[in-house]
């Protein structure tokens, strides 16, 4: 085992002594390091935490597979810093393709792009979500009359405002080429989060009435191993900041791989409080009537989470073309490929129209499907397995593809290449869970 420690030791400055991987701009600090991993990590499957703790048995379960699960997401965090400094790429399709090779990469462009395209599903389903609690509160304040006596029009339908949001919002944010406006609204998503958190601790002690019909603490879920082994695709979708990891690797004026994993665990640790806080105190508000989306539990006219609702209303209208940004350039750069070697230049004309072509499919898609999506929670179950491939998959083929090139000891790449490959069967079997009960789901509603 020293002589594992002393390996490790040597692996961690070999890999540090290299030079950054981007000398020019502004360096990243370590608060900003960790500012950043917290605003990729925290999103929208803050909402499913209340109902997961249910799923998953109670307290006790799901605070140990957050935990168990912990390990693995703190590992895959520091194995993709390690294969971006030995690499010298700073995008987790370039490392993964540099070490692991170009079909591997392929593979991972594919899984990228459709767990973005998944993400712009879940964002929609939330902002149906909400815009339907919305219309029940203005229906509310303008006639006076409960929620339940609402009568129903096309007009009035939170489907059409979705649509409307979309079209007058989303597509206009989402057509230019670059999107400037994510350096002003990037601090939403962290500003919602925290601050759903808090509403929902105080709803936990301000609703006495509530909390004495919810018994008992521990164990108000379904109870099973299967049933707690699938809260697991939310835990990964929750605290997936993964394909943006290696970004920020490789920004930070600190490149040292130690350095790295003290951000990977602060940034993880905080995720943790913030998360488990959200759920516990969820669930012990709502027990087994808790929704998918915690936010559907609270009433429409409940000002609290009335403000929760806009919050996280405007982060998604605003990070989802980010979100689109994304994924169109992976698509149309091999679009525009093509048409240079077809015509031997790709003319603006011919990218404008692409992109426009690709924004409008893309929103189509994305709106059709969450439109006929009933709750959040099967779209996360699918997120969470497709987030598998990122958290576990490859970075497991990453560290073992690099043991076979690295100069280490003999011990320490049967060691690390044994955990590659753990890290890669709990990928292969959680992705295998999580596919399965999304498609259960489905047959199930048909």
């Amino acid at each position: 085992m020293e002589e594992l420690a002393r390996e490790s030791i040597t692996l961690l400055a070999s890999a540090s002594a290299k030079p950054p991987l981007d000398a020019a701009g502004p360096r990243l600090g370590s608060l900003g390091a960790i500012f950043i991993m917290l605003k990729s990590a925290l999103g929208a499957g803050l909402l499913n935490f209340p109902w997961a703790f249910d799923r998953a048995g109670g307290i006790r379960s799901a605070v140990t597979v957050e935990l168990i699960s912990l390990v693995f997401l703190i590992s895959g965090l520091i194995i993709l810093g390690y294969s971006s400094s030995i690499s010298g790429q700073c995008t987790y399709q370039a490392v993964v393709k540099e070490v692991c090779g170009p079909v591997i990469g392929q593979l991972c462009e594919i899984c990228f792009v459709f767990n973005l395209f998944m993400i712009s599903v879940a964002f929609l389903v939330i902002l149906d979500d909400q815009l339907e609690k919305l219309c029940g509160s203005l229906y509310e304040v303008v006639t006076g009359l409960p929620e339940s006596d609402m009568p129903y029009h096309w007009y009035t339908d939170q489907h059409f405002a979705l649509v409307l949001l979309c079209v007058l919002l989303i597509l206009p944010m989402s057509i230019p080429k670059e999107i400037s406006i994510q350096k002003y609204i990037s601090v939403l998503g962290t500003l919602a989060a925290t601050y759903l958190t808090i509403a929902i601790v105080i709803k936990y002690h301000t609703m006495p009435s509530v909390l004495a019909r919810i018994s008992p603490m521990y164990n108000s879920g379904a109870g099973s191993w299967a049933s707690t082994f699938s809260v697991i695709p939310t835990i990964c979708f929750g605290f997936q900041c993964h394909e943006a990891s290696i970004a920020i690797y490789s920004s930070m004026e600190n490149q040292r791989l130690s350095h790295w994993v003290v951000i990977s665990v602060v940034s993880m640790f905080f995720c943790l409080i913030i998360y488990s806080l959200t759920g516990v105190y969820g669930y012990l508000t709502f027990g087994k009537d808790v929704k998918a989306d915690i936010l559907m539990s609270y009433a429409g006219d409940d000002i609290l989470m009335l403000v929760a609702r806009l919050l996280f209303g405007v982060s998604i209208i605003t990070v989802y073309p980010i979100i689109l940004l994304l994924s169109r350039s992976v698509i149309q750069d091999p679009l525009l490929g093509w048409r240079r070697r077809r015509s031997g230049v790709a003319t603006a004309d011919f990218e404008s129209r692409s992109r426009y072509v690709l924004t409008v499919l893309w929103i189509m898609a994305t709106l059709l499907i969450a439109m006929f999506v009933p709750d959040i929670s099967k779209v996360i179950s699918v997120i969470g397995g497709i987030s598998a491939f990122f958290i576990f998959i490859f970075p497991g083929l990453c560290l073992m593809f690099a043991m076979q090139s690295e100069p280490v000891s003999c011990k320490t790449r049967v060691v690390l290449t044994i955990w590659g490959v753990m890290t890669l069967i709990c990928g292969a079997f959680i992705f295998g869970q999580s596919t399965t009960i999304a498609v259960m789901q489905l047959l199930g509603n048909i």
